[in-house]
């Protein structure tokens, strides 16, 4: 009989150690999973992918790479404009991207996509590729601005003369940008891009521009790529009229998605200020 109670206890015992470890394991699935869904979304690589898709290997420091390394703001997700006022549609938005817009009304969409294009060439102090044309056609090159060149402009006529000393400051690279975005837009820009010819070769840092006046342009942030069937989804940014805050925007006709995009075979790209055609797209 004393025996039979030892054996009871032991089992008693054995099954209260099990039952505390499963607890303490509930408890620590359940910190794990309150850790998970508290991730501060800081960067556009955090922004999570839709089940079976898992994001587009890329090549570090690449175009793609910068933009993926995005930051984003987490004190807010209000998108401001130039003038410190909020955007009027507050709908348009899955993120904003920190980053300034400047004081003047000067960085709208096309002059998004050439700071961003910029802002990563700068960093990696490839000042030779930095450059844009004017809406005239002629090119401006960081790197002659840089060295102390300003343009002298007469209505379609611009010359390039040495008035100042050379600075390859981020200030004056700012500068620079400012000029670029006052005698540039979508026109000369949608010059410029190479078009795609295949839509589903989509990158990151490809644009879908619409020359014009107005005209209208975003970029592709990331890619992301079915685990299954290998299509590629992909979020989009902007910024818009007036200048303001760039911006990822949501996906306005297919919540389950958005932020992420898919291009389906003879549709238009529908996005929450403008669309698109697939013809529209091109690469830097």
């Amino acid at each position: 009989m004393f025996k039979i109670h030892i054996l009871l206890l032991i089992t008693f015992l054995l099954s209260c150690k099990s039952s505390i470890k499963s607890h303490e394991q509930s408890e620590s699935n359940e910190a794990d999973q309150v850790e998970i869904e508290h991730v501060i979304i800081d960067k556009v690589g955090l922004i999570q992918t839709p089940d079976n898709y898992e994001r587009q290997t890329i090549e570090p420091n690449s175009f793609a790479d910068y933009l993926r390394n995005l930051p984003l703001k987490t004190e807010n997700n209000i998108v401001y404009l130039f003038d410190g006022t909020k955007k009027f549609n507050q709908s348009a938005q899955y993120k904003v991207v920190k980053m300034d817009v400047g004081d003047t009304d000067l960085q709208q969409c096309a002059d998004a996509v050439m700071r961003l294009r910029a802002e990563y060439l700068y960093e990696q102090q490839n000042f030779e590729d930095i450059h844009f044309n004017f809406t005239s056609g002629d090119k401006a090159k960081w790197i002659d601005y840089a060295e102390g060149f300003r343009p002298n402009i007469t209505g379609n006529h611009v010359s390039w003369a040495k008035t100042s000393s050379k600075n390859y400051s981020y200030s004056n690279f700012r500068k620079y940008m400012d000029l670029v975005f006052n005698y540039a837009g979508t026109y000369s820009l949608n010059k410029e891009l190479k078009k795609v010819n295949n839509p589903l070769d989509i990158k990151a840092g490809d644009v879908f521009i619409q020359g014009g006046f107005p005209g209208h342009a975003i970029i592709v942030l990331d890619i992301a790529i079915h685990k299954g069937t290998g299509e590629k989804i992909f979020m989009l940014a902007q910024s818009y009229m007036p200048a303001q805050e760039i911006h990822v925007l949501v996906n306005p006709n297919d919540e389950g998605y958005s932020p992420w995009y898919k291009l389906r075979e003879n549709e238009d790209l529908l996005t929450p200020e403008w669309t698109f055609r697939q013809s529209d797209l091109k690469s830097f």
